[in-house]
Parts: C-alpha cells; structure tokens; sequence
C-alpha cells in the first residue's frame, strides 16, 4: 500500500490527474484498451475537470478507454444525484471515447436487472479469473464507506458476487454496486481523500483493527495490484505514518 499526502484538495486533483494521465499511457503501451471504473463526490468532480482540459485532454487516448463506475444509486442518469450524469457532465462530455465503451448502470431496469446486466459486461470483459480493471477510483465516506458498501450492510461481506443491488435502509433507496471480490483483483486501486471529517475514519481504516461492519475501506485489499491512497492534509491529520 502507498500513501501520498497533499496539501489541499486542489494539490489532490492534480496529483491524480498526473497519476491517472500516467498509468493510462504506460498501460496502453502494452496493451491495445484501458479499463477504468470512476467514482462519484466532490472530490472526483474537481479531478474530472481537470482531466477535460489541457494539458490532461491531450494526453490521453480517449478512444482507448472503457468506462465503468464503481456504484450507483438507482436514479434516472438525468438526475443530480447519479454518478454516471456528474462524470458525463464534467469529463465524458467533454471528450470523445465511443458510446458503446462506455457502460452506464442501467437504472431503466429493476434493482436486480439492473446488476446482472452489469454483471454480464463485466464478466465479458474480464473473463472469471485473472486481473480485471486497470484502474479503480474510489473515494471513501466520512463513515468509512467505499462503493455502496455501508458499515452494517452485509454486501461489505460479499465473497463471490461481483455486482450488488440492495435498499439502503438509512438513504430509502436502491443502491447498485460493485463488490470486494471483483475490486481486489484490480490491476490498481486508487483511493482520494480530502478533508478533516474523514480524519478519524481514515486512520481507523488504515491503522486500526480489522473493522469492516464499522469501516468498510478495509475490504479493499488487493489480491496483486497496486493500492494507492492519495489523500490531502487535513484527511491525514491523525494518521501516525505520513
């Protein structure tokens, strides 16, 4: 595990830009596609932006890339909550990867529909065994959540699984998500934190006990890849190795 600390969340932008902008052009010289799985909240819309424009745009190979996300909530792409509308909003509108590489959380369908459909691509992409996506964003909750996996949720505990829909009791709505067994054997995994509610989560999920009903993060753990947390100051405050 790696931990890079920046000093605000605009130093955090960058510095994932620079780290995304990187690990798509060295991958893609060994290989002809870049899968990647994005994440929603603030702290990815800023990245987002920054990726649209100059110099990142122009370093990308846009047509290489294969879009997913890591979680949804069951709303229409229309509305302000989805994940899918934020990142059509501030990057994927703004540059040029083919429609039919990028795989939206069908939210026309029902819950359950919606994750076997999932399900089916990314089985068709990656096969049953072996590594899956190249890169993975995450973000993390101040609750300690990752994904749409909540503290008490029993999706934390998934074992085969690799897509989840279920009612999340405390939002009263249907969350789709991607599950732990499908993460852990991510190529690299890149966490982005920032600001001081997520101080105490943070440290508890990487220096105390093994609490997953209480912090989630701590189901991500590669089974070879690379995990990367990049976080700003104010979120690594009470961290004892920074």
């Amino acid at each position: 595990m790696q931990l890079i600390v920046k000093k605000n969340p605009a130093d955090l932008a960058k510095a994932a830009a620079d780290f995304i902008a990187r690990r798509i052009r060295d991958v893609l010289k060994k290989q002809d596609r870049f899968t990647i799985a994005l994440s929603g909240g603030s702290t990815p819309k800023a990245l987002h932006e920054l990726l649209a424009k100059s110099p990142y745009v122009d370093q990308i190979p846009w047509l290489q890339l294969h879009v997913f996300w890591g979680d949804e909530r069951y709303v229409p792409i229309e509305d302000e909550q989805s994940n899918a509308g934020m990142a059509y909003d501030t990057l994927l509108g703004h540059v040029y990867t083919p429609e039919d590489q990028i795989h939206v959380w069908r939210t026309d369908l029902e819950p359950d529909e919606a994750a076997a459909d999932y399900n089916r691509i990314l089985h068709s992409y990656f096969g049953d065994s072996g590594p899956t996506f190249d890169l993975v964003l995450l973000g993390m909750g101040d609750d300690g959540h990752t994904l749409s996996l909540f503290p008490g949720t029993e999706v934390v505990h998934e074992e085969t699984a690799w897509t989840r829909a279920y009612f999340l009791e405390q939002q009263t709505m249907y969350r789709l998500t991607l599950t732990a067994p499908l993460v852990n054997r991510a190529s690299c995994v890149l966490f982005l934190v920032a600001g001081p509610k997520k101080a105490d989560p943070l440290r508890e999920v990487l220096e105390g006990e093994y609490r997953p009903d209480t912090y989630p993060s701590q189901v991500i753990k590669l089974t070879e890849g690379e995990l990367v947390w990049m976080v700003d100051e104010k979120a690594a405050a009470n961290l004892s190795n920074k």
